[in-house]
């Protein structure tokens, strides 16, 4: 096994096949509602980055049974996890979180509860109610950092610095909920350091997951506009895989990795369009990383200047 992969984890923590919901939570994010700004990250779509998930003018068990009948090929006989994913879903109302958050745990079908959110959104209630909420099941938090240079994070209006990011995973560790942490590879004008230093990053914080993600350019997003202006140069299939490989290196073997691409909604998808084709998209990662032989950790890691 060249490296920790999420579906070897689950696996083994709960002995059978387990697969992923997409829930909406209805909330919004405060660098869209104008606390912050109403631009948000440059990259993230008119749906918040969730464009999979069900609807959210429908109940929590509604949009539950909903999502487990889209994969119901997929699956059969498992287990599932509920993922909150679009916008920042610790961004509300106190009341109304433990709301759907305990209706969501305490549902048969689900083994664990994952929450996409932001940093800047875990004030003192809502690690408290992470705190209940992890001791029914196992609760996961992930933050979308995206990277560790803080030009970049300017340049896509990440809109909060590192030192709110590290108060965070510090926070979820007191009360021992998994942070994963995402990380976009190919923002404008990082380099191949600039990558693999944001990995180093995130690894030397006291994390239990990691996701690496391509860069996607969707429509009618500040992105795509930069883009269509080539103020930015877009990576190849060859030139992601290459740089993805490189970071695996780096990532401590007890880290789980939850994913090494992504694939955007192909209606909003700009660019790359190679992206479009999953399946030929990991085949040629896997190839490439036996060309190469790389293992999960094998390069120490000291940063890059």
């Amino acid at each position: 096994m060249r490296y920790n992969s999420l579906n070897n984890y689950l696996k083994n923590k709960f002995g059978c096949k387990v697969y992923k919901l997409s829930l909406s939570s209805g909330l919004s994010c405060p660098n869209r509602d104008g606390l912050l700004s109403t631009k948000g990250c440059t990259f993230c779509s008119n749906g918040g980055s969730g464009e999979f998930a069900t609807e959210h003018n429908l109940g929590i068990t509604e949009q539950i049974e909903k999502a487990k009948k889209l994969v119901s090929k997929k699956i059969t006989d498992g287990k599932y996890i509920a993922y909150f994913q679009s916008f920042s879903n610790t961004y509300g109302n106190i009341d109304y979180l433990r709301k759907i958050f305990t209706e969501t745990i305490n549902h048969p079908d689900i083994v664990a509860l994952s929450i996409g959110t932001r940093p800047d959104c875990l004030p003192k209630e809502v690690i408290t109610l992470l705190s209940e909420l992890n001791t029914i099941k196992p609760v996961w938090v992930e933050l979308g950092l995206q990277t560790s240079n803080e030009n970049t994070a300017k340049h896509i209006n990440r809109g909060y610095s590192l030192d709110v990011f590290e108060k965070a995973v510090l926070d979820l560790n007191s009360i021992n909920v998994d942070v994963i942490v995402h990380l976009i590879i190919g923002l404008p004008n990082e380099t191949k350091n600039h990558i693999i230093n944001s990995v180093k990053y995130v690894c030397s914080q006291n994390i239990a997951g990691i996701k690496l993600q391509l860069l996607h350019v969707l429509k009618n997003t500040p992105l795509e506009k930069e883009y269509l202006s080539d103020s930015f140069h877009i990576l190849s299939l060859e030139e992601y895989t290459d740089i993805l490989a490189k970071c695996i290196t780096y990532i401590p073997k007890n880290i789980v990795i939850h994913r090494i691409t992504g694939d955007g909604p192909k209606l909003l998808l700009v660019a790359p369009l190679w992206s479009a084709n999953k399946k030929k998209v990991l085949n040629y990662i896997n190839r490439r990383f036996n060309e190469l032989d790389i293992h999960q950790g094998e390069e120490n890691i000291s940063f890059i200047d």
